[in-house]
Parts: C-alpha cells; sequence; structure tokens
C-alpha cells in the first residue's frame, strides 16, 4: 500500500507543481497579453519549428549511437534500432515522473536485447554524470558571460551578494559532509546502498576504459550541441525574438534545461522559465511566454509520439525474442 502511495505522489507531486506554475502564470497575465500570446500561436512560421525537431530528432540518434560505445565496451552487441526506441520511449515516460525514463530504457533493454539491468543502468547512470558536466560546463559559461545582468536581477529582488556566497558555501560544507558519510559511516541504510549500487560501478567506469571513449565524448558534447540547436532555431518562429543575441539564447536554453527537472516533462515551469529569463533583457512577458510554451508544447509533441510509436514497434521489430 505504501508503495503504491509512493508511486502515486511521485507522478502527483510534480504534476501539481506545473498545475500551479501554469495557474500562477496566467492569473498574472491581463487578458491583452493572453490574447497576444494566442497572436503569436497564429502567426508562429512554422518552418522553424519543424526545422527544432528536425534537430532534437538527430539528438535523440545521437544519444542512441552514443549508448553503444558503453554497451561494446561491457561485451554487449545490441541492434541499434533497439537502442534508439528505447531512448524514444525513455523520453515518453520521462514525461510522466522526472528521470524515471532511465528506469524503463534499462528495462527494455534487459527485455529485447537481455542485458543485465543494473549493467545497463549503470551506462546510463554514467551518461548522465557525462550530460551533468556537460551542463555546467554550459551553466558556468553562461553565468559567468551574463554575471552583471543577473547580479542587478538578484539586486532588485533584494538578494544580497552576502547571502548568496553563504548559500554556496553552506552548500558546499553539506556536500562534503556527505561524502565523508558515505565513505566512512557504517550505518546499516549506507552499506544497503553501497550494496545496492555496486552493481552500477562497472558501467560507471566504462568511460575511462572503453577503446572509443572519444567517439563517445564526442557524442556527449554532439548532443548538447544539438539541445542548443534545437532552441535557437526556434527563436526564428516569432517575429519579435528573431533579433535576440545568442548569449540571450543560453540564458535561455540553460534555465529551460533546468526547469524540465522541477515538474512532467517541464510542464508550466519551462515556459514560465523562458519567460522570466527573457524578461530580464527586456523581451516582453507575452513573448517570452508564447515562446516557452511554442518550444515546450513542439517537443512533448514530439517525444509523445516517438515514445509511443517505439513502444509498438520494439515487440514488431523482435518478435523472435
Amino acid at each position: 500500500m505504501k508503495k503504491q502511495i509512493g508511486k502515486w505522489l511521485t507522478i502527483l507531486i510534480p504534476l501539481m507543481i506545473g498545475i500551479g506554475i501554469i495557474y500562477y502564470q496566467f492569473t498574472t497575465l491581463t487578458s491583452e497579453e493572453i490574447d497576444k500570446i494566442k497572436i503569436s500561436f497564429e502567426k508562429a512560421n512554422y518552418y522553424y519549428i519543424l526545422l527544432s525537431l528536425l534537430i532534437a530528432l538527430v539528438g535523440y540518434w545521437s544519444r542512441a549511437y552514443r549508448w553503444k560505445f558503453a554497451l561494446n565496451h561491457l561485451g554487449y552487441q545490441t541492434k541499434f534500432s533497439n537502442n534508439f526506441l528505447t531512448v524514444c520511449v525513455s523520453y515518453l515516460v520521462n514525461l510522466t515522473v522526472p528521470r524515471s525514463g532511465e528506469i524503463s530504457r534499462a528495462a527494455l533493454l534487459k527485455k529485447y536485447e537481455n542485458v543485465p539491468f543494473d549493467k545497463a543502468f549503470g551506462t546510463i547512470v554514467a551518461e548522465r554524470i557525462v550530460d551533468l558536466l556537460i551542463f555546467l560546463l554550459f551553466a558556468f559559461i553562461g553565468f559567468v558571460s551574463q554575471f552583471d545582468q543577473i547580479y542587478q536581477f538578484l539586486l532588485s529582488q533584494n538578494v544580497s551578494l552576502q547571502s548568496l556566497i553563504i548559500t554556496g558555501v553552506v552548500g558546499i560544507v553539506l556536500f562534503v559532509v556527505f561524502i565523508l558519510i558515505w565513505i566512512y559511516a557504517e550505518w546499516e541504510i549506507i552499506l544497503k546502498l553501497k550494496h545496492k549500487l555496486s552493481g552500477l560501478i562497472e558501467g560507471i567506469t566504462t568511460i575511462y576504459k572503453m577503446k572509443e571513449k572519444w567517439n563517445y565524448i564526442f557524442h556527449s558534447f554532439f548532443i548538447w550541441f544539438s539541445y542548443l540547436m534545437m532552441f535557437y532555431v526556434a527563436i526564428f518562429a516569432l517575429p519579435e525574438t528573431t533579433e535576440i543575441s545568442f548569449d540571450i539564447v543560453i540564458m535561455g536554453f540553460i534555465f529551460g534545461s533546468l526547469a524540465v527537472g522541477f515538474s512532467n516533462g517541464g510542464l508550466g515551469a519551462y515556459p514560465f522559465s523562458i519567460a522570466l529569463i527573457f524578461s530580464l533583457y527586456g523581451i516582453t512577458k507575452d513573448v517570452g511566454t508564447a515562446f516557452g510554451w511554442l518550444v515546450w508544447t513542439s517537443q512533448t509533441v514530439l517525444a509523445i509520439f516517438l515514445g509511443l510509436l517505439s513502444y509498438l514497434l520494439l515487440p514488431i521489430l523482435n518478435r523472435e525474442k
């Protein structure tokens, strides 16, 4: 019973957060701004939205292709079609519970390629570590280049530099404490976690040991480059956003990526964060909101379509298994 409640809560809590953000966002818009958003959707150049989706599809392909390097290193020769289709399903599953798609990828590969779940999941964890490092690189470049703009915004919100420094120091201290506890503590719960995660070690270390690690690293950067280009191309869909500079695009991309984890697939949070960061650069709320919803809706439709199609194709293409 408790497990069922927990499963429902992992779905409902992010969903309610997304709905709450949508409610807040649209209740703060005037009727005139809402009308402008509707007009923006009507006059949008959907050629650039389709181009953005095509670039996103290339990113899906690259993620599936990258996966084969880690799996090959572990001694598993999997069909690329199965890699690609399970990646597409994972994007669909992530729309229900954030980051649950990783579990579905490993489970489907176990079913159709007989790759042990813990090893497949370990390679996915390794992917996420690499993805996180690359995203942090994007974030570092973006925040350094836009420090003055962000600092002025924080001052306008009565957030002092001192409070930011204190927060950062506290965060670092807590992280160090956690690492020390993980390494040296003999608590039963820590030992159980270490035992459960032991099967993931081989997958995580594959990056350093694999023969084709440079191809792996190339695709890792290419995936994030495709994500950025997907976002960049979309700005040409609206006349009001075609002239925004690339540094604004990077900041919008960073905050949009962060927002995806706050609710189911970024529901509500993604358009809200885009409108917020665009407003720092003088882009009106209605335009920022329209752009955010345009990008989020198109990418979500793509994820649903490819995910459902892949889920149907997997058993058909693997009838003998």
